[in-house]
């Protein structure tokens, strides 16, 4: 398989769209700073390795 090919392919197109989307690591979480920033919320959460169950909701954007 080429690169191109790897690039685009869907491992599984029934998937649902929003764990296609989902960010695999931190970095990929952009804007936040509120959040993930040096001793903030979340950023304390995931640094502990031990992050509680939660449900972030709002608006797009």
């Amino acid at each position: 398989m080429s690169l191109a090919t790897d690039l685009f392919a869907v491992a599984n197109p029934a998937t649902p769209l929003a764990e296609r989307l989902r960010p695999k690591t931190i970095a990929d979480i952009v804007g936040q700073r509120h959040l993930l920033g040096p001793g903030k919320p979340l950023a304390v959460a995931f640094a502990s390795r031990k992050p509680h169950s939660m449900i972030l909701w709002g608006p797009p954007g």
